[in-house]
């Protein structure tokens, strides 16, 4: 466990984060959030990059899930039906029970399984908490609203770390 919000890798969009990347570090699950993750917020359904995207981690032997905070389970439920998978809802991240109950219900260890999201506060701290590889993107479609651009821009210091560690 640490308590850290720096990512241990920043991608530009989820589509760089291969199954073989994934492989390579013995990645078994592969956990994601879903809102300026894999899609925008206004964005109520999957477009076909997302499920090419998610038909190669399948062939390539990663599972992946949605990890969400959302409060109500109507928009994650209708964009993980669309796609054919399953989502851990009110997962209450930066806590790591989330995790937790996301990893035993496809029965995996903090060692195998990584967690995408595009905030340090949730995502990345929840992924460090919980001991699993935590892997950030940039949010898709950009930060909308005040709150969001300014949540955004406190986080490039910590990106920055990200960034000189893989240079």
């Amino acid at each position: 466990m640490r308590v850290s919000l720096v990512p241990d890798r920043l991608f530009e969009t989820y589509e760089e984060i291969t199954p073989e990347y994934l492989r390579q570090r013995g990645i078994r699950l592969l956990l994601s959030d879903l809102d300026y993750t894999l899609a925008p917020k206004y964005v109520p359904h999957p477009d076909d990059r997302v499920r090419e995207w998610l038909r190669r981690m399948e062939e390539g032997g990663v599972q992946v899930m949605i990890l969400s905070n959302n409060r109500s389970p109507a928009r994650v439920e209708r964009f993980c039906r669309d796609l054919g998978i399953t989502y851990e809802g009110h997962a209450q991240k930066p806590s790591a029970k989330g995790f937790r109950r996301a990893m035993a219900r496809v029965g995996v260890t903090p060692e195998e399984t990584a967690m995408l999201g595009d905030k340090l506060l949730t995502d990345m701290l929840g992924a460090n908490l919980a001991g699993v590889l935590a892997l950030m993107v940039e949010p898709a479609g950009g930060p909308k609203g005040a709150w969001n651009r300014v949540l955004h821009a406190l986080q490039a210091p910590f990106k920055a770390v990200c960034r000189r560690r893989h240079t």
